[in-house]
């Protein structure tokens, strides 16, 4: 079956200043399949832009790093390692996203997409540890407050960290809104979100630079604070994925195809999963019992067609079709009762 491309349209509508202002601060989720759409995958422009990112995000960390190794800043360091913690999330990500190319074996049936799952453990692994990282920085300066050197140097680190995360922001948009990869567009938002701990950290360089010697300490566990949200969201998505979980409005929209398809009197047990960043269906669908072996099968096979035009990202439909029930007639599925899982 060949790969299907979907385009996505968004509405452009007229919001106040500070509705935007709420769009840009709005935590975005690094979740797999989010980064990897199949817009990602059938594009090399999608991949080129996830290496880019991870080079772009990679010297601004290090660039930040040997600031924070001279001023001794928790601020920046927490900046820092989130800055960092974003760009390697790429190789678990590409990793991945090479797995899941791989062909489907005789044990592999389902093919290697759940690579992309692995990938999103991983990821949610590293934010933690960014997070308690930075978190046990800046309290212990609490404690233990100390004098930041060089602040200018330190302001000049936070505003790379800014332009970075902005550039990355840019490009990943555009990109994906070239290929139309709506996961791309959200993954450049989320690099804009990351700008503003940088912001965060110019603040604590002036407070610092005002004599505030808690400044430093207070801004760092701010950004621990932001880190944590990123990573409540991370972890509730791969969770979700693990767990098989969909969108029920998926499923609404699956059940409105099928019952528009002639032939289909009605809708049965309906399941939808995610195999790395495509979806899967399996679905009994109610025909006419007079009806034909060949004619039950045209309605299955036109069913599953409607299906992969009306579900985003849906590759593959199993659809069995089950007759009419007949008054008085006995359940043709009787067989298997004693097998139902109770």
């Amino acid at each position: 079956m060949s790969d299907r491309h979907h385009r996505h349209e968004h509405g452009h509508h007229r919001a106040s200043p500070l509705h935007r202002l709420a769009h840009l601060l709005t935590p975005h989720s690094h979740e797999t399949a989010d980064k990897l759409d199949s817009a990602l995958e059938s594009s090399a422009r999608g991949m080129r832009a996830l290496w880019v990112s991870l080079a772009v995000l990679g010297v601004t960390a290090l660039a930040q790093a040997a600031v924070v190794a001279v001023s001794g800043s928790v601020a920046l360091l927490g900046d820092t390692v989130h800055n960092a913690a974003d760009a390697l999330t790429a190789v678990p990500l590409g990793i991945a996203f090479v797995l899941g190319r791989r062909a489907a074996t005789r044990r592999f049936t389902y093919g290697y997409g759940r690579a992309e799952d692995l990938a999103g453990i991983a990821i949610v692994l590293t934010i933690a540890a960014s997070a308690a990282f930075a978190g046990w920085t800046a309290f212990d300066r609490l404690l233990d407050p100390r004098p930041v050197a060089h602040v200018p140097a330190v302001a000049v680190a936070a505003l790379a960290g800014v332009a970075g995360n902005e550039w990355v922001a840019r490009y990943r948009i555009r990109v994906g809104r070239d290929i139309g990869s709506a996961a791309l567009v959200a993954d450049g938002l989320h690099a804009r979100t990351d700008g503003f701990t940088s912001l965060a950290v110019l603040l604590g360089a002036g407070g610092s630079a005002l004599g505030w010697r808690y400044a430093d300490p207070v801004v760092g566990l701010a950004i621990t604070a932001a880190i944590v949200c990123v990573l409540r969201d991370a972890a509730r998505e791969v969770f979700r994925r693990v767990m098989d979980a969909v969108d029920p409005a998926l499923v609404d929209r699956a059940e409105r195809a099928l019952t528009a398809v002639p032939g289909v009197r009605g809708v049965g047990e309906l399941r939808l999963r995610w195999i790395g960043h495509r979806l899967r269906a399996e679905v009994a669908v109610v025909v006419d019992g007079e009806a034909t072996v060949r004619a039950a099968h045209r309605v299955a096979v036109e069913a599953e067609h409607a299906l992969l035009h009306a579900v985003p990202r849906l590759t593959a439909a199993l659809v069995h079709a089950d007759p009419e029930p007949v008054p008085g007639a006995a359940d043709p599925h009787l067989p298997l009762a004693h097998h139902a899982v109770r």
